[in-house]
């Protein structure tokens, strides 16, 4: 071969190892393994925009915000964990607020611990979904309950009249719609209520002399005496709760509260959620977090019509309708915002430096 074919053919070789390398820094050759195994785009899952959003969870106000936080956090990151789903938290400072969230549009809450009253307001005018009814100690029902200081001289409901009252929240059903029914049906009139803002707040209240009665949650006392409803959460910081505080009366039975998805939840995810909460309570470190949430021991499958009881109730009080949430503030003279919920916690939060029962 002449130097000069060699030359043609060095030239000519080169210039085709340059386009093919060109051409490979475009797209893969159809035999590379690697470009076989990537789907096409049109067979891709449609991404939708919930797809890209935390999954937002509510907790209603029932105890101190800051504790309810704690707990709430670490049932979200076990919940992350089990499922791989994103999770953000939020306590607003009402039950109401809760409510309003699961309806918003767009929805701002996808699942709730919802209370039994909010419960059914959020599935009437929502159509929020129940998944779960929460179990405390065995039982699936709890009762509200009237209670005053044992130095207070009040022993009956019929004392009351003329007296203060802590309530917890507008639509708290143990700590506010049962208790203030069973006194419109008896005709008793307290002087001033309020809203203290959680369970253990209107006990806190009626502790250090803030009001004379107040109306929480109750459990049945365990075997060994142990006090399982809303007192029990003074204890640790005012041992003598238990003796000071006593129970006057309780109002019919209630069914448990919920957790509870916003109406159009992903079914799919649902399951998955549903099926990592009861698998977070069955290890040591789920019952602790969710018993320091809501005193909560077991959690339940349950359907809607378990509550048609309480609908019932409601219905027979006339405030079963779509103006219940407007009407709850208007009779109690709350403000709508979620501001009066906040102030009214830290007012019967604190308690007072007067003596007891002043």
């Amino acid at each position: 071969m002449t130097p000069i074919r060699s030359l043609a053919l060095l030239v000519i070789t080169t210039l085709a190892m340059l386009t093919a390398l060109a051409l490979g820094g475009c797209s893969k050759p159809a035999e590379d393994p690697g470009a076989a195994a990537v789907p096409a785009p049109s067979s891709a899952p449609a991404q939708t925009s919930d797809d890209d959003k935390p999954i937002t969870m509510y907790f209603v106000p029932s105890m101190e915000a800051g504790e309810v936080i704690t707990s709430a956090e670490e049932i979200v990151a076990a919940l992350e964990e089990r499922t791989g789903y994103t999770f953000d938290v939020e306590v607003p400072t009402s039950y109401i607020a809760v409510v309003e969230a699961m309806g918003a549009e767009p929805a701002r809450a996808d699942i709730a611990w919802l209370s039994t009253f909010a419960y059914v307001l959020a599935s009437d005018k929502y159509g929020a979904e129940i998944a779960l009814q929460v179990g405390r100690y065995g039982e699936l029902e709890y009762r509200g309950m009237f209670v005053t200081r044992k130095d207070s001289g009040i022993k009956s409901l019929e004392d009351i009249a003329g007296k203060t009252i802590a309530f917890v929240d507008p639509a708290s059903t143990s700590g506010h719609i049962y208790p203030s029914a069973m006194l419109k049906d008896r005709g008793i009139e307290p002087a001033e209520t309020v809203f203290a803002g959680g369970h253990p707040q209107a006990m806190l209240a009626v502790y250090s002399g803030r009001t004379d009665v107040g109306c929480a949650y109750y459990s049945p006392t365990s075997d060994e005496g142990e006090i399982r409803d809303a007192r029990k959460d003074l204890l640790k910081e005012y041992p003598d709760a238990g003796e000071v505080l006593q129970i006057i009366e309780f109002t019919d039975w209630i069914p448990n509260d919920t957790v509870t998805f916003r109406r159009g939840f992903p079914a799919e995810k649902k399951d998955r959620i549903v099926q990592a909460l009861l698998d977070y309570l069955a290890t040591p470190e789920g019952a602790k977090a969710l018993g320091e949430l809501y005193n909560i021991t077991e959690l339940v499958p349950v359907e809607d019509a378990g509550y048609d009881s309480v609908r019932e109730k409601l219905a027979a009080l006339g405030i079963a309708d779509e103006s219940t949430l407007q009407a709850l503030i208007e009779r109690n003279e709350l403000p709508s915002d979620e501001a009066a919920g906040e102030s009214a916690s830290e007012s019967a939060a604190e308690p007072v430096e007067e003596e007891p029962g002043a």
